[in-house]
């Protein structure tokens, strides 16, 4: 809550001089760059790396890990760390993501990264196999489901959070070293959450997707621990920061639970093909807010922007041609927010800064970025596939096609990695140019590979966390919080609205990641062939 890379277009160098074949490199040359981005130049269309990219982004999942960490961890200066989590209430929590630069292990936004490091996969697993990323994709999810099946320790009990905000905070230590409180906080029967049960039902649904070639025994047992979730958060209503009230200062749900329940159902509808979710998706539309809410956020707190579009992409299957009328609305709002973002709504549109960034928040607003770049670019795949338009209302808005909404969300990727007015990437480790003082304890002391003596509570703010210094470890692919709304960034350790970085961040990234590369890739194979 806390570079550009210039590459000569292939095979310039073998073709044949004619005037025919000039002309059509030149038009094969302005197609592409029409194609990634209307105002990009010939000379910037391989301006960026989504492939070191891509590949950063997943790393980062490994530097964010809790437990014991396995044989084959790429990120050398972190170790096991977590070892005794859940030993005082009995039960196995060991496992897990820290979500961002200190060391709790919060269920919902941690649950929502995986539900976007699946969706990710499931859109654009073949580009991410093509790149070779597919098995490092696999276990970043699989890391956090397998703790989520740790934490459902029986149908209507789910552990919510191990260790507290207020006494993680009060420490600054490596993960290896804490001393802090590891007290573990569950949902229950007579302490609901349905918020935490929705969303974590929808990540586990979501993975059992992407592993259902890859490991069918396992897909299995995750979408059967999905429907009890769902079928518990149903049943016993009520939201997970009334029962687990130390999360209130840090995941507060504020969308209510509503959302959750609806995109928790949605996604084992996706899943399953069983009916009963669709129609929970559809009787519940319109009280629980689906077709009511018109959002302009799409976040670990706020589902309703994904659950539209995820709604909006049934329309073209004729079988649920009964529910039209009510998808149709699902779709306006999934519109509402797209339109939003493009800039094209009267007077509702997100706001940006002066170099064209969205702008939703002062703290963490690169999270915001992120999964309006998601979303824009699976819409955009879905009205190209589909052979549709975008309709906005803003004053003389014309229809919207695929390509225009695919480019804005390039530009917002193209900012993330460097084009921006501090020339700085703001996915860490990637390009020239990146914030070194991340607030992040673990990357801020000394690895405790390289030393292992114990750093205490307080000692590490009073050595560590002052320093000027760049961090001794680099959290690679990690997504800061970025610049203020003038596009100023301050890249200081203790400006924790800018320089923290969370799981949730980065994930929605992944899968645009392996878009953007497909599409260089094919242009790059398209012009070499000339």
């Amino acid at each position: 809550m806390e570079k550009k890379k210039q590459n000569p277009h292939g095979g310039a160098s073998t073709v044949s001089k004619s005037p025919q074949h000039s002309c059509l490199l030149l038009l094969l040359s302005i197609i592409f760059t029409a194609s990634v981005s209307s105002s990009a130049d010939v000379s910037d269309v391989y301006a960026f790396d989504y492939a070191d990219a891509l590949s950063k982004s997943l790393l980062y999942f490994e530097s964010q890990r809790s437990g014991r960490l396995p044989y084959n961890q790429r990120v050398a200066w972190r170790d096991h760390s977590g070892l005794t989590d859940g030993l005082e209430q009995g039960v196995d929590l060991v496992g897990g993501y820290y979500d961002a630069g200190d060391h709790v292990k919060f269920g919902l936004p941690m649950a929502f990264t995986v539900t976007m490091l699946s969706w990710g996969v499931i859109e654009y697993g073949d580009q991410i196999v093509s790149a070779g990323e597919f098995e490092h994709a696999l276990e970043a999810i699989k890391w956090g489901t397998d703790y989520f099946i740790k934490s459902h320790t029986s149908p209507n009990v789910l552990w919510a959070e191990v260790g507290d905000g207020d006494t993680d905070h009060y420490c600054w230590q490596r993960p290896e070293d804490m001393t802090t409180s590891r007290h573990a906080y569950k949902i229950d029967e007579n302490n609901p959450g349905s918020d935490l049960a929705g969303e974590t039902a929808a990540a586990m649904a979501a993975a059992s997707i992407v592993f259902r070639k890859a490991n069918p025994h396992y897909s299995h047992l995750l979408l059967h621990h999905a429907q009890q979730l769902f079928d518990f958060g149903d049943k016993y209503r009520g939201r997970y920061d009334a029962s687990v009230d130390v999360v209130k200062s840090y995941y507060a749900s504020v969308s209510g639970y509503m959302d959750e329940l609806l995109w928790g159902a949605m996604w084992l509808y996706k899943a399953t093909d069983n009916d009963k979710y669709l129609n929970y998706v559809i009787q519940n539309a319109d009280s629980f807010g689906g077709i009511g809410w018109a959002i302009t956020e799409f976040s670990w707190d706020v589902k309703y922007a994904g659950l539209q579009i995820m709604a909006s992409k049934l329309l073209i299957e004729e079988k649920h041609n009964q529910h039209r009328h009510i998808l149709e609305q699902y779709r306006s709002k999934a519109e509402y927010y797209l339109c939003s973002c493009l800039n094209k709504n009267n007077n509702s549109n997100v706001d940006r800064t002066p170099a064209g960034l969205l702008y939703v928040r002062q703290w963490n607003n690169m999270q915001y970025v992120s999964t309006a770049a998601f979303l824009l670019t699976v819409y955009s795949d879905f009205l190209r596939s589909s052979n549709q338009n975008l309709h906005c209302n803003g004053d003389g808005a014309a229809a919207v096609d695929h390509q225009e909404i695919l480019n804005f969300a390039r530009s917002q990727v193209e900012y993330i990695l460097g084009s921006n007015p501090m020339n700085t990437s703001y996915l860490v480790g990637y390009g020239s140019k990146y914030p070194n003082r991340v607030h992040h304890r673990g990357a801020s002391i000394v690895s405790y590979r390289e030393n292992k003596g114990f750093i205490g509570c307080t000692q590490g703010y009073d050595n560590w966390y002052s320093r000027e210094d760049p961090n001794p470890n680099v959290v690679v692919g990690a997504l800061v919080g970025g610049p203020d709304c003038q596009d100023n960034f301050m890249d200081q350790r203790d400006n924790y609205m800018q320089t923290e970085a969370c799981t949730y961040n980065t994930a929605p990234l992944v899968g645009v990641f392996a878009k953007l590369l497909q599409l260089e890739e094919e242009s790059k194979s398209l012009i070499a062939s000339f």
